[in-house]
């Protein structure tokens, strides 16, 4: 499909780093850190940690063209979390946490979990595509309801950390959820908060591309649909502002009459 552009020194350290972990089971950045930090459990060491993470987020919004959105994905909180919803690592696309939307850290971590929450080995599903299922009068109405984020796992941009190593839950239906795979297998769940919720999916599958964590269908295989462009659609998410998908403006979100 499209060219895979993530630097490869950035490959190379994201293989080192899952190395490291596979050895004792914690992450690089918890092991050279605060000794009382979480730590991630062993089911997370093949999945990108909180620096890889990070350096994720830097490059996503340079590669494959334009993101789109408020910022063109340049101000994002991303989280990752292993096959049973548990929270790996959180990281931030500034040096100052508080830069990007403050709450996005906990958005990213609620969209992180429904993706890997509602998607199968053999069956990949973003969160943006849950948005028209969820709609009230379609078959999964309530559904986000069942399983809300728990109240000890909201945190600050300052304290990102928490909830690393906790299954926090927060069901979400809005684009910036994507499933990781390896070897066929689902892995965990990625998700990304902090510009509209369109760009948020452009970011998190890129990341996910990048990281080499692609659904064994492609890295296109769930993604974001948009009806006016691509025709009606159970899988349909609506517009954003500014909205761009694979290098191409899509169009623009709604606007509002008679306030």
């Amino acid at each position: 499909m499209r060219a895979l552009l993530f630097p490869l020194a950035i490959i190379a350290a994201l293989g080192a780093t899952v190395a490291a972990c596979s050895r004792d089971g914690s992450s690089a950045q918890a092991r050279a850190g605060d000794p009382n930090a979480p730590v991630a459990p062993a089911s997370c060491s093949d999945l990108p940690d909180g620096p890889i993470l990070a350096d994720l987020l830097t490059h996503a919004p340079i590669t494959e063209g334009e993101a789109g959105g408020l910022f063109s994905g340049h101000f994002e909180w991303a989280a990752v979390v292993d096959r049973e919803g548990v929270i790996c690592a959180v990281a931030a696309s500034a040096e100052d946490p508080s830069a990007p939307w403050p709450g996005g850290v906990n958005l990213a971590k609620a969209k992180a979990y429904t993706a890997n929450a509602f998607s199968a080995d053999g069956a990949p599903l973003s969160t943006a595509r849950l948005y028209t299922f969820t709609q009230p009068g379609h078959s999964l109405a309530g559904i986000l309801a069942s399983t809300p984020f728990k109240p000890d796992c909201m945190t600050s941009p300052d304290h990102p950390k928490v909830g690393i190593g906790k299954l926090c839950g927060g069901a979400i239906a809005l684009g910036g959820g994507v499933p990781l795979y390896r070897d066929s297998r689902r892995v965990g769940g990625l998700g990304v908060s902090g510009d509209t919720a369109c760009t948020d999916h452009e970011m998190a599958k890129r990341m996910r591309h990048m990281a080499r964590l692609d659904p064994e269908q492609g890295e296109l295989a769930d993604d974001i649909v948009y009806a006016s462009v691509d025709g009606p659609s159970v899988y349909a998410h609506p517009l954003c502002a500014n909205t761009w998908r694979n290098g191409k403006k899509m169009g623009e979100e709604m606007v509002a009459h008679e306030y």
